[in-house]
């Protein structure tokens, strides 16, 4: 195809989605198929929310404590949604992703520090994501871990090409992913058996036992509200069906909500799957020492069969290689918001590969490197959160879409307890 073809391709697939949803605001679309053109973003920022750094966190949580810290999962995603859709509201209400704020009204040295914080988190986030994405080929085809860890490289940068044919075919193919993790945990739960009687008393009953435990809540937080969702959502949104007044900013506000809601809600349901699977499968059968992807797998097939081991594998796959796509997404638009310039596609996925790279040829354990990312994605995770808080509070940005103050108040706490979260962590640490 030809790259005039291959524009005109992708201008008519923008275009149409574009045309379903202006017949939406125009009244003139109702009904069910009205949501359809709307959804899509959050679906996106989810996929951070079930990636391979959520299996670390939970897997260890849950073989080590059963089901005891269920209602981190549960606050964590609750905390999720609001974050999510304040994002969401800041692209929608004034155009431009929380980077290019940033950019805009802060200091150039505070500028450049958020932008270095938030490269390194990019490069834990992809950490995170390669090592996953790379331990399910290694298990599924027994080829070694470095080579697995170059498969993956260019298995998530094909799948980045679809870019190049609009956000749909992108977030279809991603949204597939999705779908294969859900149901394959949906099996996992027919297969493990949970108590629900316990599953839902510690969904609502904090617990936290000591500075190992605290470790891993820190961790399950990190895991779950990342960076570099919070930054994306605000640019997938931005520039995608622009509203033209503000009582049109408000509908599709309105559809986002719904977006983000199901997204959340979904990837919240896979969360506490992964814990309770774990916490049946291992916790209640004494295998409390279960610390690493590898070693879950092959406790799995003798205690639940290797249909259950293999499932296991298969949603890891997906949730490594869509997590990874969307962490390089992340990476071009935070680049592009807070330093105005862009890198080639290949060159960002071959630089934030190469830590994965360097921990697989080192030989150093994978996955304890997987809940290590998760807690530097925690540290990392306050300077975004309290941005966000203060633009969409601003009424001089947000206009009618401002946060009302109960919206304020309820994000500025969700920041204090992720601040505080992190000063505990680094004082226990450091031996306090």
């Amino acid at each position: 195809m030809s790259n005039l073809a291959a524009s005109e391709a992708v201008a008519g697939a923008e275009s149409k989605a574009v045309k379903a949803g202006r017949l939406v605001l125009d009244g003139k679309r109702k009904g069910l198929f009205a949501v359809l053109p709307f959804l899509g973003p959050a679906l996106i920022a989810s996929v951070a929310y079930v990636d391979p750094g959520n299996y670390a966190t939970n897997i260890q949580s849950g073989s080590e404590y059963g089901y005891r810290l269920l209602w981190v999962v549960v606050l964590a995603n609750l905390m999720a949604m609001m974050v999510q859709t304040l994002s969401a509201k800041l692209g929608i209400a004034t155009g431009r992703n929380l980077p290019e704020l940033c950019r805009a009204f802060y200091p150039k040295w505070l500028t450049y520090t958020l932008w270095g914080v938030s490269e390194v988190a990019a490069m834990a986030t992809d950490l995170a994501e390669f090592l996953g994405a790379s331990l399910a080929i290694n298990l599924l085809m027994h080829i070694p871990l470095l080579i697995a860890t170059l498969v993956t490289g260019v298995l998530t940068y094909a799948m980045l090409q679809l870019e190049r044919f609009g956000f749909r075919p992108l977030e279809i193919f991603i949204g597939a992913l999705v779908g294969v993790i859900a149901i394959s945990y949906l099996l996992e739960t027919f297969i493990s058996r949970p108590n629900w009687g316990l599953v839902a008393s510690h969904a609502v009953t904090p617990w936290v036992g000591g500075s190992n435990s605290m470790f891993l809540v820190v961790g399950i937080i990190g895991a779950t509200i990342m960076p570099h969702a919070v930054y994306l959502h605000s640019g997938l949104t931005q520039n995608r069906i622009q509203p033209r007044n503000t009582a049109e900013a408000k509908k599709v506000y309105g559809f986002e909500r719904l977006d983000v809601l199901i997204a959340m809600t979904l990837a919240g349901l896979v969360n506490m799957a992964m814990m309770y699977m774990a916490a049946s499968a291992f916790h209640g059968t004494g295998h409390t020492g279960i610390a690493s992807i590898s070693s879950a797998y092959r406790t799995l097939t003798p205690l639940l069969g290797p249909a259950a081991a293999a499932v296991f594998l298969v949603s890891l796959l997906a949730s490594g290689l869509s997590s990874s796509a969307v962490g390089t997404m992340a990476g071009q638009m935070i680049m592009q918001g807070f330093v105005g310039f862009r890198i080639p596609l290949w060159v960002r996925r071959v630089a934030t590969m190469l830590p994965a790279v360097a921990v697989v040829a080192i030989g150093l354990n994978a996955t304890q490197m997987l809940v290590l990312s998760q807690v530097v994605l925690s540290i990392a995770l306050p300077a975004p959160v309290i941005a966000l808080v203060y633009f969409t509070s601003r009424k001089s940005l947000m206009g009618e879409l401002v946060n009302r103050w109960w919206v304020t108040v309820v994000a500025t706490l969700i920041a204090c307890v992720i601040v505080l979260l992190n000063v505990y962590l680094i004082y226990t640490s450091l031996g306090g």
